[in-house]
Parts: C-alpha cells; sequence; structure tokens
C-alpha cells in the first residue's frame, strides 16, 4: 500500500493500514488539514466546492470529504462526478474560498487522491501545501459546535456552463467544426469524460461519435495513463477507417491525446504543440511556455511566429506561475495538459479539444497531415537507479559541472542543451532514483543521448567510491 503526501494534495492506494494507504482516517485527516488552512485565508467565504472522477472509490471519499468540512463549520458545493477542469472553474465562479478534487488522475484504479485548491481554482503554492502538511501532522483542530456545522449543496449542472465558456471563446469556432463533419471516436477509459467529451461534442456541431470505454463506471478498461502502448483498441478502430480523429482523456480530463485518422497517435507531446500553433497564428504571436521536460517544438512554433517561449519547473503550478510572469497566452505540459488562459489557468483536455478541432477544421488537413507539419522530435524516457548512500544532489551538482560549457538549467534538476538537443535530470522524491528524458530527432539518437549521460552518471559515482 502506498501513501504520498505532496504539497499540492494527498495521494494513495485505497486500504491498508493508517498512514501506509488513502485509508477513511487518512482522508478525514488531510481534508480536516485542508479545511483548517482555508479557515486561516483572508476570505468571507466557507464555501469550498469538491467534485470526483469516476474512480469506484469516489463515492466513499468524496462523503468522508464532505463531511469532514461540515465538521469545521465550512459548507460544501458538490458538483458530483465531474471533471479537474469544471472544479477548478467552479471555484471562483461560485466565490469559494477554495476546492477539493477527489482523483487519481492517471494513475489506476486502486488509487485515490485529494486535489487541494485555492480561492482562485488554482492549485495551492508550496507555501500552502506545507502548511496543510504541518497541520495535519500535529493534528491540531479544531471543529465546529453542532448549531455551526457546514451545509451540504450539490450542482450537477457545472459542467454545462463551462462546455458554454469554452464555447464563448473567440478562437473556437462552431461553424467552422460543424462544417467539417467530423467523425471522432472517443476513449474515456470508462470515467468522467465518458459524458463529457461527447457534450462537449454535441455541443461542437459533431453529430457522429463512437463511445469507447465512455461508462462511468471507474472499472478502467485499460491503464488509465494515455500513453501509446495503452491505446490500442481505439487505434484498431480508427485503423479500419471511416473517422477523422480518436479523442483520449484520463480520467478526470485534464489530459488530451490525439489519434489520426490511420490508427497512428499524434503524440502526447503535440496536443499541446498543435493547440499552440493555432492560438499564435491566430493572435499574430504571444509567449508560450512549457516545463523543462516538455518538447522543444513547442519553442519552435513559438518562435516562428514571433513570440519568445520559456520553461518551467516541472508541475502545473509552477508552469501557471511561469505563464502569468511571462504574459503568455498558452501554456502546458507535454503529457497532453493544456493551460489556456483566455478560460482559466488549469490543465483542460475540453478547451484543447474545441482549439484542436477548430484547427483542423480551418486548415482543411487530416489529422496526420496536421501532424506532420511540425518539427518531429523524439523523447528517451530513462532512469538509473541509485543506492541510498549516493547523494543524489551532489551526482546532479558534478553533472552541471561536467557540461559547464553548455547552455544548463537548474530550476529542477539539470537541464542540458546541446543545439536542438537537450537532456533533463531529475530526482525522485520519495526513492533513490535519477530520471533521465533525452529529446532529439530521431528515436536511436535521444536513445544514445540518454544512454551517454547515463554513462556519465556512473562515472561519477564510480570516482566517489
Amino acid at each position: 500500500m502506498t501513501l504520498i503526501k505532496s504539497i499540492s494534495g494527498i495521494r494513495g492506494t485505497i486500504g491498508g493500514p493508517v498512514s501506509q494507504g488513502l485509508t477513511p482516517l487518512d482522508v478525514v485527516k488531510y481534508a480536516a488539514a485542508y479545511g483548517t488552512w482555508v479557515k486561516t485565508q483572508a476570505t468571507d467565504s466557507k464555501l469550498i466546492v469538491i467534485g470526483r472522477d469516476a474512480r469506484i472509490s469516489g463515492d466513499m471519499v468524496s462523503r468522508l470529504v464532505a463531511a469532514t468540512l461540515q465538521g469545521l463549520g465550512l459548507d460544501v458545493c458538490d458538483l458530483g462526478l465531474s471533471t479537474t477542469p469544471t472544479v477548478e472553474m467552479a471555484v471562483p465562479a461560485k466565490k469559494a474560498a477554495g476546492g477539493i478534487i477527489l482523483t487519481a488522475s492517471h494513475n489506476p484504479k486502486q488509487w485515490n487522491a485529494l486535489k487541494l485548491l485555492n480561492a482562485t481554482g488554482e492549485f495551492i503554492s508550496e507555501t500552502d501545501g506545507q502548511q496543510v502538511l504541518a497541520s495535519a501532522e500535529s493534528e491540531d483542530f479544531d471543529f465546529a459546535p453542532v448549531t455551526k456545522l457546514g451545509q451540504y449543496t450539490t450542482d450537477n449542472a457545472f459542467l454545462k456552463k463551462h462546455i458554454k465558456a469554452i464555447l464563448a471563446l473567440p478562437l473556437v469556432d462552431v461553424e467552422a467544426i460543424k462544417a467539417r463533419n467530423f467523425r471522432v471516436v472517443v476513449d474515456a477509459v470508462n470515467s468522467s469524460g465518458g459524458f463529457a467529451v461527447p457534450q462537449l461534442l454535441e455541443a461542437l456541431g459533431v453529430t457522429t461519435v463512437e463511445k469507447l470505454h465512455c461508462e462511468p463506471t471507474g472499472d478502467f478498461a485499460h491503464n488509465p495513463e494515455p500513453l501509446p502502448e495503452h491505446l490500442r483498441d481505439i487505434a484498431k478502430v480508427l485503423e479500419k477507417g471511416g473517422f477523422d480523429l480518436g479523442i483520449v482523456v484520463d480520467p478526470d480530463v485534464d489530459r488530451l491525446a490525439l489519434v489520426s485518422e490511420n490508427g497512428e497517435m499524434f503524440g502526447e507531446e503535440y496536443t499541446l504543440v498543435a493547440v499552440a500553433d493555432y492560438v499564435l497564428k491566430s493572435l499574430g504571436g504571444g509567449n508560450t511556455v512549457s516545463n523543462l521536460s516538455s518538447t522543444r517544438a513547442l519553442r519552435d512554433v513559438t518562435e516562428k511566429a514571433g513570440g519568445s517561449y520559456s520553461a518551467a519547473a516541472v508541475g502545473e503550478v509552477n508552469v501557471v506561475t511561469k505563464m502569468k510572469e511571462t504574459n503568455a497566452v498558452i501554456g502546458g505540459e507535454g503529457n497532453g495538459g493544456i493551460i489556456y488562459p483566455e478560460l482559466h489557468y488549469g490543465r483542460d483536455a475540453l478547451v484543447g479539444i474545441a482549439l484542436f478541432l477548430t484547427h483542423l477544421a480551418k486548415t482543411g488537413l487530416t489529422v496526420s497531415r496536421l501532424r506532420n507539419s511540425y518539427p518531429n522530435y523524439f523523447i528517451s524516457k530513462n532512469k538509473i537507479e541509485l543506492t541510498a548512500d549516493i547523494n543524489t544532489d551532489d551526482v546532479l551538482t558534478k553533472m552541471e559541472q561536467r557540461y559547464a560549457k553548455q547552455p544548463v538549467n537548474t530550476i529542477d534538476g539539470v537541464k542540458i542543451e546541446f543545439d536542438k538537443e537537450w537532456v533533463h535530470l531529475r530526482k525522485s522524491n520519495t526513492e533513490p532514483i535519477i530520471r533521465i528524458y533525452a529529446e532529439s530527432d530521431s528515436n536511436s539518437t535521444a536513445d544514445y543521448l540518454a544512454q551517454k549521460i547515463i554513462g556519465d552518471i556512473k562515472e561519477i559515482i564510480a570516482a566517489k567510491s
């Protein structure tokens, strides 16, 4: 059993001993810690918005969270089965003091999590997260007397407001999408995207939608992380012909993967690239942001449009912070997470779908031809396991020194650039591992570059022993 405590929330497998898995007692403790933190914030509101994906444990966890918040004297508005971006948008719309999304995102069905939002509907900061963790550790909670318990209400209609806001965006062209008569296959891994994506497509005028794994039972039909090796079912449907596009979302609908009309993967890294390309061309340029482990292709299309690209540390909160600093018109992460600030500062697969379909409609291209219009890069993902006695930070410092003549970024591990190739080294926060991401213009050269860096790390370790 696993329980991972981080600044953005708590994530774990359901069951097991207390503090070793996400048990009911752990859910209550961390919900109470978050609620206690909310009560220290400078806000007149005592409303918390909650929502969940369809995973099997969701209803149980949701009821525990709601009751705990009520016990602290906080009011709860429960969106029920929903999406992460929908909850994020509901928090400021309802003038709430914060929100909790109950989802373990791409993790398998035995996992669940409490993702914590501030009053703007964005993930809480590192400083705030540390306060929540400290509160949970001390269990210094002051629950309300019976006459001051919080109220509980539900709102099952906010997804419609979310979709309406997407349709109202100037860069979403419903008429252009309708005119193309797109035929679309949707794989929602039996979670919230199973109803959210078809509702959006209907609103956009897409009348032919083949639903694959769209029953929100939480019994995931395949590994829920939208990687190529997990998407064989939708690829087979598209390979047979008759459809223009495959759309895949993760359980909480904040990551978007696309499949071409011939069954080939568009590539999660290129979801953001394509949508950013459309936004930049439509606006006549602008700034963009992605994290250090994302493809260089975003930088290429940004600079081609006359804009400026910036890299942020890995993590949505870090990307959002950098987007605000640089006034970016679009940003996100290479895992298919699109952040479009015209709507809200959060990863949102639904707005990504609307913008991508508009782009596809206006270009008149097939999905495969659109993909081929972008610079082609390949990322090799590797890791090296270290023994507990090795100082990981020291190894990264030595790597920084070894490649001091190259452009090096150390805001999140060590990223070394070699012209249009790069390697990013990041240590794990939970185990003695260094993750190694390398990008080049072919799989073989990306792998070679990664192995070269792994060899360097082994040399450094050997020299110290």
